[in-house]
């Protein structure tokens, strides 16, 4: 308990300092999820996470930061479960799991942002902990969910098929199981209902299939196998990746755990598959492995327990746990600090507030980052204005008089391919320009090279986690349409 109440106030503490995603995912997620009851589609499209809708629809319309501390909470309440289920699973230290697990650096990064995998982790812990305890269809029931929060959803469904099939606890003989499977389809059921009763297109979900996601897509380019590999450190932290380690070469050679085990594996060999071949879209982000975190913290506290049986005295095991421990969590921290463009929102706050001085009426918002969106609290982009310049063009010559712009030098340009130049050739009134140096809250240099592998050739394979390192400049324009 004590740690999730230390843990839950560093989440609060992160919502405060950080206001926005440190990816545009997490503010379009808001987006959709603020704008839910007006647009009630975005409860069933496929980009916008059925599940994730149906949890943060309501904490939304209480504003953006109500909604990122409801993630705060699911993250706790992820912890606690598994902490539960190291109990239920009998590793020694159960309570070691909760730190093991916020101080992964990508969960810590996660924990106050509105990024689908935390909801993911938590349905997939407490299904996990019904499946232990032998209420196995419960546990496929609330597993069915899982694609509904993300994609990865389909394939540990179809382990959990597996888990199901394979469980000696089962006296059925394997033929009588096969029914049982079918529990893992029903939220996939569900979600086909609710978007042809809204839309009254049984093909609505593989029509409104994100294009991004089309089997070969190397947008974000491919990487070697090994590319995860060398992102552990992302993933586990520089001290706590011995101790996983050694908790995953003693769980697969014991072969205990298996459920635990498997989770990781699969969707670790899956996005390195991806991520090498560059299929659907996979741009290798650390985070796609936050889903199984559970499973990460629960092998590295086997891996802890199994150093700490190695040490004779007791009082050395906890001192030489507080000497990882602590560094652990001063490394997450700097890994939070880092990803410069959650800074951006700053600006972005700047800007507004100097705006609202002496505020002019708004008709319609138009801006390169969807917290600008969430800041004037407007409605999401359209689809076809993404990445789209001559829709965007056409729409903004078309614009009412008093629409309202706010464009950064970064997104702006480069996602949208409009510069500032180009709302002035359309006769939009330049209100003010304000230029930011952004550093972190910690640390104005980049913490080192355990997540930073360096520009240039290394570049094209992937090996730079970029958006993480020093100052951060930006600019932030407001343009106006007077007539």
């Amino acid at each position: 308990m004590a740690w999730c109440v230390a843990l839950g106030a560093l989440g609060a503490a992160l919502v405060v300092l950080f206001p926005d995603s440190y990816q545009q995912d997490g503010g379009q997620h808001y987006l959709f999820a603020r704008w839910a009851f007006q647009t009630p589609l975005y409860f069933v499209k496929v980009w916008a996470r059925p599940l994730f809708q149906l949890v943060y629809a309501a904490p939304a319309q209480l504003g953006y930061p109500v909604a990122k501390l409801v993630t705060v909470f699911i993250c706790l309440a992820t912890g606690w479960n598994t902490f539960r289920l190291a109990e239920a699973l009998g590793l020694a230290r159960p309570h070691l799991s909760v730190p093991l697990l916020w101080l992964q650096p990508a969960w810590l990064l996660l924990c106050h942002e509105l990024m689908t995998e935390p909801l993911f982790a938590l349905v997939f812990v407490v299904a996990l902990r019904l499946h232990h305890s032998s209420r196995m269809k419960a546990g496929a029931a609330l597993a069915s969910l899982l694609p509904l929060a993300r994609p990865e959803g389909f394939f540990l469904a179809t382990l959990w098929g597996v888990w199901l099939l394979l469980d000696r606890r089962a006296p059925r003989p394997l033929w009588r199981r096969l029914p049982s499977t079918l529990l893992l389809a029903s939220g996939c059921a569900l979600w086909w209902l609710a978007s042809y009763l809204l839309t009254r297109d049984p093909l609505f979900i593989l029509h409104d299939w994100p294009k991004g996601w089309a089997p070969k897509n190397d947008a974000y380019g491919t990487a070697p196998l090994w590319s995860y590999v060398i992102r552990f450190p992302e993933l586990l932290g520089p001290l706590l990746l011995f101790p996983f380690l050694v908790g995953l070469a003693v769980l697969l050679r014991r072969r205990e755990l298996k459920a635990v085990t498997s989770a990781f594996l699969v969707l670790f060999v899956l996005h390195s598959v991806l991520r090498t071949l560059g299929l659907f879209g996979s741009a290798g982000y650390p985070r796609y492995l936050v889903c199984v975190s559970p499973a990460m913290a629960l092998i590295t506290l086997a891996g802890w327990n199994t150093l700490a049986a190695r040490l004779t005295r007791q009082r050395l095991a906890a001192a030489l746990g507080a000497l990882v421990l602590l560094p652990s969590a001063l490394a997450a921290l700097l890994y939070v600090d880092a990803a410069e463009w959650s800074r951006d929102a700053w600006a972005v706050d700047a800007t507004a507030a100097r705006f609202r001085e002496a505020p002019r009426p708004i008709t319609r918002f138009y801006g390169s980052q969807r917290y600008m969106h969430a800041v004037f609290d407007a409605p999401p982009l359209s689809p076809r204005l993404e990445w789209n310049r001559e829709n965007y063009l056409r729409e903004l010559r078309e614009a009412p008089v008093g629409t309202l712009v706010m464009w950064d030098s970064d997104r702006g340009p480069a996602w949208n391919h409009l510069k500032v130049e180009d709302f002035q050739a359309l006769g939009y009134t330049l209100l003010r320009s304000d230029t930011y140096v952004l550093t972190g809250k910690l640390s104005s240099r980049s913490p080192g090279p355990w997540f930073d592998y360096g520009y240039g050739p290394l570049d094209s394979h992937g090996w730079r986690w970029p958006g993480f390192g020093g100052p951060r400049s930006v600019r932030i324009c407001l343009l106006y349409k007077e007539r």
